[in-house]
């Protein structure tokens, strides 16, 4: 029995309570760093949003028609490119 024993290391109390302190200190450090991150990423999707919220998007139609004879009349509106278009 007393062979049993000489073969156990045993480890200071003291330097148990140790390394206990400091896994719990880096515990609790990636801890702050995931709250940082998921508050970052939240941030910076927000700020997106709202840059491109920012922008006016318009469509504007075309309209083609073709004749043809390889003449071809495109209007946009008030302005009319072709044959018939008059220029101001």
């Amino acid at each position: 029995m007393s062979d049993e024993k000489k073969d156990v290391a045993y480890v200071p109390y003291y330097v148990v309570e140790a390394q206990t302190d400091r896994l719990n200190s880096m515990i609790r450090k990636l801890w702050a760093m995931c709250l940082l991150l998921i508050i970052l990423l939240v941030m910076t999707n927000g700020m997106w949003i709202w840059y491109e919220s920012q922008f006016v998007y318009e469509t504007t139609t075309i309209e083609a028609e073709q004749d043809g004879e390889g003449v071809n009349i495109v209007g946009a509106g008030d302005i009319n490119y072709g044959t018939e278009s008059k220029s101001n």
